[in-house]
């Protein structure tokens, strides 16, 4: 026998340092764009807003009859002493989990619907879905306002209950509210996780219902974790919607409803910056929803990074 020499094969050689410094660089360069439009979009406002919250800033200043003057964080030493402002934040925090679960639920579970039905429904659905989304918040509250109206919505005449106020309780009107917010949001999270699941194999799909799984086992175990970056997405934006809600809640409850009882952040920073002249509380209230959602945000990506999901 011929002995056979094996040659080691060739070792590639690291790539330089320049070229790996300038293939870090590139998403950013692709990037820049549309980060200086953010930039000159978001950053000065929210520059202004923070700025404007370290000032007594009222009416006075803004006509010229006073002075600014700094307080620093005077003013957010206001808003923190405030019981009313921790009472509105528990309300706002409430109602942006329960608006963000169901909308959750109800477009997770049309998009399912979607998958299923036949091309005529399918297009029908999709349509309806798509005319709530582009319908104008202030449009969509006044309709809905309309059809819970005491006297001459057709809601409480089909239920049965006279002229019953639905804007009058507060749990009622934060609950009208909720379907309106719903109503409103779950286009995008059913395009968005219609899309998802399109995107998903069939064989797999196939697989399952091969093994006796039901419907419900088959989102839990199968398209929940695959499409998890996905609902990641439509999780963290409806977050961000419903936790600054203001048109809804301010046509629907008429600024609040009755003694400020269904108000939510977003509202209330109106009240104090604009019916109290005092900008600077305002601007103060608004500073803390901003840190609260970037807050909500950074816990939710950490939590998803520890798990090891790539997003």
């Amino acid at each position: 026998m011929v002995a056979v020499e094996r040659r080691p094969a060739p070792s590639r050689s690291p790539a330089p340092r320049s070229r790996r410094g300038r293939d870090a660089w590139t998403p950013w360069l692709y990037l820049a764009p549309a980060l200086v439009v953010l930039a000159a979009l978001l950053g000065y406002p929210i520059y202004q807003l923070g700025l404007i919250s370290l000032f007594r800033y009222t009416q006075a200043q803004v006509s010229g009859g006073e002075p600014t003057a700094f307080r620093g964080l005077g003013n957010y030493a206001d808003v923190f002493a405030d019981d009313r402002f921790w009472q509105v934040l528990l309300a706002t925090v409430v109602f942006a989990a329960a608006c963000v679960v169901s909308t959750l639920a109800v477009g997770c579970a049309l998009a399912v619907l979607l998958t299923r039905a036949r091309a005529l429904p399918r297009l029908a659905l999709m349509l309806a879905a798509l005319g709530a989304w582009a319908t104008p918040a202030v449009t969509g509250s006044t309709v809905w306002l309309f059809l819970f109206d005491p006297d001459f919505g057709p809601v409480n005449r089909v239920l049965g209950l006279g002229d019953h106020s639905w804007t009058y309780g507060r749990y009622s009107a934060f609950l009208l509210v909720l379907l309106e917010v719903v109503w409103c949001s779950f286009p995008f999270v059913m395009v968005t996780v219609y899309a998802g699941i399109r995107a998903v194999p069939a064989e797999v799909l196939e697989a399952a219902a091969l093994d006796g799984a039901s419907p419900w086992r088959i989102w839990r175990s199968v398209l929940a974790p695959m499409l998890r970056p996905i609902l990641v997405v439509v999780t963290i934006q409806s977050v961000i919607w419903d936790f600054k809600v203001f048109t809804q809640i301010y046509v629907m409850t008429n600024g609040g409803g009755i003694a400020g009882q269904n108000l939510v952040l977003n509202v209330y920073a109106y009240q104090e910056a604009f019916a109290s002249s005092q900008y600077g509380l305002g601007a103060a209230i608004g500073v803390v929803m901003l840190l609260i959602l970037l807050a909500v945000t950074l816990i939710y990506l950490r939590l998803l990074r520890r798990q090891g999901e790539e997003l």
